[in-house]
């Protein structure tokens, strides 16, 4: 793309000629597929192996890159927050001195006049964003972005109590300025009704939320984040997710909830139609980080974050300066008000328990219906080094007495069960990942789905002996697996284990897994559809 033409004393054409003038500068100088891009307040040079990303002499109702300084602080800024992410693609920020008819890169701050963040330039493909149109984006990496992010979250800064972010009142705000955006772009049109109605449950959401927001906060869910964290700001470098392009021009849009930040990727994977990989990235976020609190929140913050990306294609209907480059953005903008409207939607819980033996596929082929059916799953394997501070691939060994015995157990049963009722009770429906081989550790979660009068079912697991203790054998020298059972565990289990009541039996699915499980086939015996 080629800057348009400058006119005399506009700042954005000053800035637009400097950036065509550069860019002529580079291919001159030898810089190999010098190329510009232009997004809705930056302009960006990829040349050779660089890039360099320039702010747009920009005063929008979210930004303000009006003076040189202000530029110069933003660019800074972009800088250290990014380091985070992606400290090997984030380089340094330097001056552009000369002219904006002969500008050249570097030279002294004091005869600045604009000034760029320098950048490692990667591969296209290298976008999740990319990979996701050409239909590579896979579970390697979306587990790899759920543990990146549940890292980057855990060591990013905490807002302090008497700091001005993260406020649930604040949020509100933000949510009520995406619908003064959209609705006079709407008006007459068939999402007209559909936006009041958004607006509607976004206001009612967001008071019914206010003090889960408010204790949130004082837990320190509230941090520096990203603010940005659509598949257009993650890349696929050397194996490894990359977060990169947080947002810099508004704190108050980067201090934010975890949750949040979250919800933002879990939308835009919907949005780029997958949302199986989406709720594989949730639960592989929540058995990171456990913060299964966020799981409440997660409907308002996906339709918030929905909005927002109809509010910045409606910036671009306005800007666009060709019909094509208008109607495609327009597209966006409907595209994303009915996505918006679609998490909104109310969902029907309800509660599905594993039964099996180590090696009967309680994990590895809930996988595929978590999925499938969207359920947030509580593994039990998981959950119990979490509550010894361990990760989930961690051993256990080095703890002393060991995480196994008859205590430890009651322990985390009784933790399972707290947060499948928070869970349940917030809508989601669940499925909780444990052996469930003695009847009394099954009882209280089967009287909790009728307290909460929800439909349940067991979803019996099982192989032959001998297929069971190969597994065993396999995943215990891999290693790295949450679980640690051996085959002496095994051998305990299946003397031990208890059949199930008639009236259990009466909501069981038997689940042969010597074949990958079809679950397309148990549709009409599982609630929720």
């Amino acid at each position: 793309m080629t800057p348009p033409p400058a006119t005399p004393d506009d700042p954005a054409s000053t800035t637009a000629r400097l950036v065509r003038q550069l860019r002529r500068a580079l291919a001159d100088a030898g810089a190999a597929d010098v190329q510009c891009i232009e997004t809705h307040i930056s302009w960006l040079l990829l040349a050779g192996e660089r890039a360099y990303k320039f702010k747009k002499p920009l005063v929008l109702d979210f930004l303000d890159f009006g003076t040189l300084a202000r530029r110069r602080a933003a660019c800074e800024e972009e800088l250290r927050i990014n380091h985070r992410g992606a400290p090997e693609l984030y380089l340094r920020v330097l001056p552009v001195t000369g002219t904006p008819t002969a500008p050249r890169l570097g030279g002294e701050a004091g005869q600045a006049i604009e000034w760029v963040v320098e950048m490692q330039r990667f591969a296209a493909d290298a976008l999740l964003a990319t990979r996701a149109a050409q239909g590579r984006l896979g579970p390697e990496h979306i587990d790899a972005l759920a543990r990146a992010l549940a890292d980057f979250q855990a060591g990013a800064a905490v807002a302090a109590p008497d700091s001005p972010w993260g406020h649930a009142a604040d949020l509100a705000r933000l949510a009520r300025d995406n619908f003064t955006s959209l609705a006079p772009l709407l008006a007459g049109s068939d999402l007209a009704d559909p936006l009041r109605q958004l607006a509607q449950w976004t206001d009612a959401e967001g008071a019914r939320l206010a003090p889960l927001m408010a204790a949130r906060r004082a837990a320190g869910r509230v941090r520096e984040g990203h603010g940005d964290l659509h598949l257009g700001n993650l890349l696929w470098l050397d194996g490894r997710a990359r977060l990169f392009d947080a947002i810099e021009f508004d704190p108050a849009l980067r201090w934010i909830d975890t949750a949040c930040d979250l919800a933002f990727l879990f939308m835009d994977l919907h949005a780029h139609g997958l949302a199986p990989l989406a709720w594989r990235l949730l639960n592989g976020w929540l058995e990171r980080s456990g913060d299964f609190g966020a799981v409440a929140r997660l409907p308002y913050d996906a339709v918030y974050r929905a909005l927002v990306r109809a509010k910045v294609a409606a910036l671009r209907v306005g800007q666009g300066r060709d019909e094509a480059t208008r109607t495609a953005a327009l597209a966006d903008v409907l595209r994303y008000v009915r996505l918006a409207a679609r998490l909104a939607a109310p969902r029907r819980p309800w509660l599905a328990l594993t039964m099996g033996v180590s090696g009967s596929g309680k994990s590895s082929q809930s996988q595929a219906l978590i999925e499938r059916r969207g359920l947030v799953r509580l593994r039990a394997d998981v959950e119990r080094k979490r509550l010894f501070g361990l990760a989930p691939e961690a051993a256990s060994s080095g703890v002393p007495g060991g995480i196994y015995d008859e205590a430890t157990s009651e322990r985390v049963f009784a933790h399972l069960l707290d947060e499948a009722r928070a869970l349940l009770q917030a809508g989601q429906p669940v499925l909780v990942d444990a052996t469930f081989i003695r009847r009394a550790r099954r009882a209280p979660f089967i009287a909790l789905a009728g307290q909460l009068g929800l439909p349940w079912r067991i979803l019996a697991f099982n192989a032959p002996e001998a297929v069971l203790r190969e597994r065993v054998r396999r995943r215990a020298a891999q290693g790295g697996d949450a679980s640690e059972a051996d085959e002496a565990v095994l051998h305990s289990q299946l003397a031990h284990r208890e059949p199930l009541t008639p009236d259990e039996a009466a909501h069981a699915l038997a689940i042969d897994t010597r074949q990958p499980v079809d679950w397309s086939a148990w549709d009409s015996a599982l609630p929720g559809n």
